[in-house]
């Protein structure tokens, strides 16, 4: 019995200094490849593209060939949580996408940009508005670690999940204005006319109001109208216990699904990222 304890004792303290030595690793900056090999991806809206899922052991295997951009503005290897906008940050569909990327091209590395913030609405995307929610000005900021993040790569891809804050009566409304302005001014000013910007529908394991209608409405026209752009649906995703975010399985294969949305818009015959 003593032995059998020791023994689950060891395998605990290894675990334990694996879990540190990836994290210690992730925190190290690191040099990016060349520009035209590193390709970058813009992460915007709110708490599912930043992420709620539970982060497990699985979740910290790290890929030299992806990426992020971290709190201080250094490219590091990319672990979740990718985002900090808050302390609830954890798993969301950034990594996964990057690991298709990265599979479908061996030769580039993938950086990944976080920016979105958790619980705002359009409303604060905008030039200037200040978020308290996230103590930050989400567009103002996305648009200052793009910028830097584009000293050293190609802005290939811009991910957008956002709408839950919007389901209400009097932001549904103008919604579809707001999100057309938003693709339209922030593309202006990447200089990133022709970077594929693509929309993450919202969750659907509850019964859908009028607003969220309206919501979803929007984006699909979006996605539509703005070319290069694609809506990725959200069927057969599955929540947390908070019965609000993406757990992390399905977060990852949300990420999946906006990869191929992404790889038939720049190349079809790009092959698809394996399940």
């Amino acid at each position: 019995m003593k032995q059998t304890i020791m023994a689950e004792i060891r395998v605990f303290l290894a675990a334990v200094a694996l879990i540190a030595t990836l994290a210690t690793a992730a925190a190290e900056p690191v040099t990016p490849p060349a520009r035209e090999k590193f390709y970058l991806v813009l992460l915007i809206g709110q708490s599912n593209m930043a992420g709620r899922g539970f982060v497990t052991t699985e979740n910290d295997r790290l890929d030299p060939r992806i990426l992020m951009l971290d709190r201080s503005g250094n490219w590091v290897v990319a672990s979740d949580p990718v985002h900090f906008d808050k302390p609830s940050a954890g798993v969301g569909p950034a990594r996964s996408f990057a690991a298709a990327m990265a599979a479908a091209d061996p030769e580039i590395t993938v950086g990944l940009i976080p920016a979105a913030c958790g619980g705002s609405g359009l409303d604060v995307w905008e030039p200037g508005r200040y978020f308290k929610g996230t103590k930050s000005h989400p567009y103002d900021d996305a648009l200052t670690r793009a910028r830097l993040a584009m000293k050293s790569g190609t802005l290939k891809a811009i991910l957008f999940h956002q709408g839950e804050s919007d389901c209400r009566r009097d932001r549904s409304a103008v919604y579809y204005d707001r999100l057309t302005a938003l693709v339209k001014r922030l593309r202006a000013d990447l200089g990133a006319e022709q970077v594929p910007f693509i929309i993450g529908q919202l969750s659907q394991w509850k019964k859908w109001s009028p607003p969220r209608l309206e919501v979803d409405a929007a984006h699909r026209r979006v996605a539509a109208e703005q070319a290069p752009a694609a809506f990725v649906t959200s069927e057969g995703l599955t929540p947390n216990p908070d019965n609000i975010h993406f757990d992390a399985g399905s977060a990852k294969i949300l990420g999946r699904r906006y990869f191929e949305a992404y790889r038939k818009l720049i190349e079809p015959t790009i092959p698809a990222p394996q399940p």
